[in-house]
């Protein structure tokens, strides 16, 4: 053999799988969706199990059955609501009411939080004469108004509507507050050298890049939006569950208290599904945590 031709390396050849990635991305979503299962199944065990033990508890007057009622007994407050309505009318009738009150707070407070907190983030001058007010009014224990705006406004939704804007407002202006002060200084210097004026920065680069910070507040602030309502309507009102909640501790029943408590639960929990929903459409572009 010659010494300059070299053997031919033996190179075991490439054998391409198409099936190799597609069957570990099967395996990895078999994976998630088994856990999903077992997530949602160990889920209701907990809740079957703190139910059942609560209810044998009351039921052996280990603790006490008129203060801490029995599931049993809420179950059937719920259920006399459903088919017989409240003394204020029709159990949906209730819900509606205060839903309304919060939606509406909320909107509002969502608004007004939105719009300051992109402002003071992006005026400089703004933000240092009405920060320091900003703060001193969310140092302020926001529910003390309830009374306030109960005597500025009667008894009817606007007062629930104002407690609910308070509450609302401050936790999505600190957000969109941080999201317009977080945005990538290159971003807006790009668009500024391709000719974009203030306005067209703020709202095709500030406020896009602000929408994740956003989005997050919502799902707590909404939460405030019920508070607000429901504590004015537990201070006064002609509808709502807070009146519900109010009457029935009046009326020492306190199977009405939690039967009130369950149904804000449920609302709470539809609401936080449709906002998840809507922020996994507006995001479909960020990874999921796997």
């Amino acid at each position: 053999m010659s010494p300059d031709v070299m053997p031919e390396a033996q190179v075991a050849p490439t054998v391409s799988e198409p099936g190799g990635k597609m069957s570990r991305t099967h395996s990895r979503a078999r994976a998630a969706r088994r856990r999903k299962i077992v997530v949602t199944v160990t889920r209701v065990l907990l809740l079957v199990a703190v139910l059942g033990l609560w209810e044998a508890l009351s039921r052996a007057k280990v603790i006490d059955p008129f203060n801490f009622s029995m599931p049993s007994k809420i179950w059937d407050q719920i259920w006399t609501w459903v088919m017989h309505g409240t003394a204020q009318g029709s159990l949906g009738e209730q819900i509606w009411y205060t839903l309304y009150e919060a939606l509406l707070g909320w909107v509002l407070g969502v608004a007004a939080g939105v719009v300051l907190g992109i402002a003071l983030g992006r005026i400089t001058f703004l933000a240092d004469v009405l920060g320091p007010y900003i703060k001193v009014l969310n140092s302020m224990p926001r529910i003390i108004l309830a009374p306030i705006f109960l005597i500025w406004f009667g008894l009817g939704p606007a007062s629930k509507v104002a407690s609910a804007v308070v509450l609302v407002f401050f936790p999505v202006f600190f957000n969109a507050f941080q999201g317009a002060r977080e945005v990538d200084r290159n971003l807006v210097a790009n668009a500024r050298i391709l000719g974009a004026s203030d306005r067209r920065v703020t709202l095709q680069v500030v406020i896009p890049s602000a929408t994740s910070w956003i989005f997050t507040s919502l799902h707590v602030s909404f939460g405030f939006a019920l508070i607000g309502a429901i504590v004015g309507e537990y201070i006064g009102a002609t509808k709502g569950i807070g009146l519900l909640v109010s009457q029935s501790q009046n009326t020492f029943n306190p199977a009405g208290v939690y039967a009130a408590m369950v149904i804000l639960a449920v609302v709470a929990l539809a609401a936080e599904g449709l906002l998840t929903f809507v922020e996994h459409r507006v995001f479909r572009w960020k990874p999921t945590n796997s």
